[in-house]
């Protein structure tokens, strides 16, 4: 039985732009498509059914958190992820490889796996290319990741080299202990800024893109202008056939410029992160509604946008919940964030099937700079 495919309907003639549907298990994906992050198994201050109503088609979870809260063999004895969240449109799980770098006090990478220290307790782990594929075939996710090192921005050549090679052979372990034929594992392409090792890593990622394939280590504190240039190294070498994922970006220039690099899939907490600090994205640009200029402006926070929050909440409204600590404002604004970028991934979509995906984002770019 095929549990997957890709079809590429559309390539823009004059970017790499694509769209593309993704068939998985539980439903079809399309795509360019912005996948909202659900760390623990949820999508902070938004209901499930707001999210389908906001266009969500895929939602992802994380691997190290799930693991230590509530655990794998919980969720599996819960009939899987789907089941335990009552979700049934397609999930992502991540490896938790990221987590343990950047959260754990205390961690040591050792060919074996990594050991680490619980940020919450303390006790000790240790994650292997086969752990993770067993907590990650627990979870049950349609699409898995596999456990790679996400080097640091700022590190040399010899150290970027040692994670990228230490990341292929996790991969072929990863794919030696996978088990379950629905689930897609995507390869994780590494290289830290260095042309070369990134080159070589995803020469090496290729033969085991069978489903999609992910681009990591980016958006870890380089300018915008080295991702694109990364993004634009990467573009004519990458499988044409499978979806290909840009690992932790979400902010709207950078999935205008991702996806018309050949981008298919992009994740990131910033929407719900910055929502719950009173930003908003807007079609006019980025608005600080806990600002004072808000004070008594009685219009919605974006006329352009159909949601709920916008079209039944002022400005006004928004920055006083902020400023009082109600958590309503919070997840009124992360409702408004994920809808605008659905809508923005939408309307890429269009704009690649007329062969406009230029114009679309000039359009964009001329009204977005507008910032308040």
């Amino acid at each position: 039985m095929q549990y997957f495919s890709f079809e590429l309907q559309h390539i823009d003639k004059y970017t790499g732009a694509r769209a593309g549907v993704f068939h998985t298990p539980h439903g079809d994906i399309l795509t360019p498509v912005y996948m909202p992050v659900g760390t623990q198994a949820t999508v902070k201050g938004i209901y499930p059914r707001d999210l389908k109503e906001a266009g969500s088609q895929i939602i992802l979870s994380n691997t190290y958190h799930l693991y230590l809260r509530p655990g794998d063999e919980l969720i599996k004895e819960a009939g899987g992820l789907h089941k335990f969240m009552n979700w049934d449109r397609p999930i992502l799980t991540d490896s938790g490889g990221y987590q343990v770098f950047s959260l754990t006090k205390l961690n040591k990478i050792k060919e074996e796996g990594v050991y680490f220290n619980s940020h919450i307790d303390g006790s000790k782990h240790l994650f292997t290319p086969e752990k993770v594929m067993s907590v990650e075939e627990n979870l049950g996710a349609d699409i898995i990741m596999q456990l790679d090192q996400c080097s640091e921005y700022g590190y040399t050549h010899v150290q970027a080299e040692r994670a990228m090679e230490l990341t292929d052979k996790w991969l072929k372990r990863c794919v030696e202990a996978k088990t379950r034929d629905d689930q897609a594992l995507f390869p994780i392409v590494q290289g830290n800024m260095f042309d070369d090792l990134r080159l070589e890593s995803l020469k090496r990622a290729k033969p085991h893109a069978k489903h999609g394939i992910a681009i990591g280590g980016l958006s870890v504190g380089e300018p915008k202008s080295r991702m694109y240039e990364i993004l634009e190294l990467l573009q004519p070498e990458l499988p044409v056939d499978v979806p290909r994922y840009l690992m932790g970006v979400g902010s709207p220039d950078c999935l205008i410029e991702g996806a018309k690099r050949g981008i298919d899939m992009f994740d990131c907490v910033l929407a719900t992160r910055i929502a719950r600090n009173g930003t908003a994205f807007t079609s006019s640009g980025k608005k600080v509604v806990r600002n004072a200029d808000f004070t008594k402006d009685f219009s919605p926070l974006d006329g352009e946008c159909d949601c709920y929050c916008c079209k039944n909440y002022s400005k006004a409204y928004l920055r006083h919940l902020i400023n009082v600590g109600e958590m309503l404002g919070a997840m009124l604004l992360s409702l408004h964030n994920i809808t605008f970028l659905h809508k923005l991934m939408r309307n890429m979509r269009e704009a690649i099937f007329a062969d406009a995906f230029t114009e679309f984002a000039r359009d964009f770019y001329s009204e977005y700079g507008k910032e308040t």
